[in-house]
């Protein structure tokens, strides 16, 4: 909002300052602080009415050190996150861009699923929440949005690379394609030819050949949507730890944004350009800031949880953001924690049914499942599981700032994909 009246002021009166709103970078920064300060003030009053109305987090005993103390621990606080993205999205972004639409919808989507389950977990005391089924029924219904508007919409479109080349067969230019073009294209990683295309897996059907690939790329936009989302849910388990790791995937996202939407950075490092992208850094400044901000009352010992409000939310807003700048192929990368978390359950649950079937009593890989809290167990045969370490249980906190280390070593190396091929 603030950004189309500073820039009807610049345009119609020349308005002394309006100019800055023309900036990305400007509006980011904003975006940022002014998340920051909703999270962090704002949210300390959110967080006292959660307290007053006893909204406490139900904690089941899992033998876990330290576990018992959170109970009560106010919960749904992932409202603070959805306020602080909102506000600065609303007031600093072109909300006529498409991609901003979508993140917003998205925000809104998961926001409003996880708020419901949590209000079931609550206020209903049923401690299973909201059904599986329309969990995914709403996860499926996003990604259907998002696929399909992302294929309809005209203002989607890429203009791809192309190299030219030298004698010594070296790329020594990129040059993009005249004209703007909608396109099944999505980068791949650790390949010469870093651009992949849908579809491709269906030139036999000959002209219908685009049209499968649209059909197969929303297929994948669902699978993916579901997928990160429930991951970073399953990573809510420790204080601070699905935060700083959202945090962390939020700024790596931010950059590929915007070099993706700026033709000379695409240039540079050989990318395809996607017009309109470079808005969405705006909407991860108030993504990192809102992270932040909460992690002031989310880092160990948690004087709030997100809950299911907060992390379905963040994990969908990640997955959209990833597949609208066409990285949705990075995320294996990007979002490792969250991957290994949603594995580690797989595999877990897998395994106990394999081995209850085989030998007629379940077995398990690890010594708990999702992996954080197979850190939290002593590795001293107490809990009968294939993997055993470490030998002595980890506190709480040094398993998180680990977990974030691992982040931000495949935050790096997602960026490093674009030059590795």
């Amino acid at each position: 909002m603030l950004y189309h009246l500073f820039t009807y002021l610049d345009k119609a009166f020349d308005f002394p300052g309006a100019g800055m709103f023309n900036y990305i970078s400007f509006r980011t920064g904003v975006a940022f602080i002014l998340a920051l300060m909703l999270s962090t003030l704002f949210g300390r009053k959110i967080i006292d009415f959660l307290q007053r109305k006893q909204i406490g987090e139900i904690i089941r005993d899992l033998g876990l050190e330290g576990q018992m103390s959170k109970k009560g621990t106010p919960t749904m606080g992932g409202i603070i996150i959805i306020i602080a993205i909102l506000v600065p999205t609303l007031l600093m972004t072109n909300l006529t861009n498409i991609y901003i639409l979508l993140m917003i919808i998205t925000t809104v989507w998961l926001g409003a699923i996880g708020f419901l389950d949590d209000y079931i977990k609550v206020f209903r005391k049923n401690k299973e929440g909201l059904s599986g089924r329309f969990k995914i029924v709403g996860q499926v219904g996003l990604g259907l949005i998002v696929g399909l508007t992302l294929y309809l919409s005209p203002d989607v479109v890429i203009r791809e690379n192309i190299e030219i080349k030298g004698n010594t067969n070296r790329v020594e230019e990129v040059h993009y394609t005249k004209n703007e073009v909608k396109s099944t294209k999505s980068t791949i990683p650790f390949f010469k030819n870093n651009n992949l295309n849908y579809a491709d897996a269906f030139k036999s059907a000959g002209d219908k050949s685009q049209l499968y690939g649209w059909i197969f790329f929303v297929l994948i936009v669902i699978f993916i949507v579901t997928a990160v989302s429930n991951g970073a849910n399953m990573t809510d388990g420790l204080d601070g730890l699905a935060t700083g790791s959202s945090a962390i995937i939020g700024v790596i996202l931010g950059i590929l944004a915007y070099v993706s939407g700026n033709v000379n950075y695409a240039g540079y490092l050989n990318i395809m350009y996607i017009p309109g992208t470079g808005e969405m850094l705006v909407f991860a400044g108030a993504f990192i800031g809102a992270t932040i901000g909460f992690l002031w009352y989310n880092a160990f010992p948690a004087q709030v949880f997100m809950g299911d409000t907060g992390s379905l939310t963040i994990g969908g807003i990640i997955a959209v953001f990833a597949i609208a700048i066409r990285k949705e192929l990075l995320i294996p990368i990007l979002c490792g924690v969250f991957f290994v978390e949603n594995l580690s359950v797989m595999l877990q649950v897998g395994y106990f049914k394999y081995t209850k079937k085989k030998y007629g009593e379940g077995k398990r890989i690890f010594k708990m499942a999702p992996l954080h809290h197979h850190y939290q167990k002593p590795g001293d045969g107490s809990v009968p599981a294939l993997i055993q370490h470490p030998k002595t249980a980890l506190p709480e906190s040094k398993i998180v700032i680990r977990f974030w280390i691992i982040g931000l070593i495949l935050g790096a190396l997602t960026i490093i994909t674009l030059k590795i091929r």
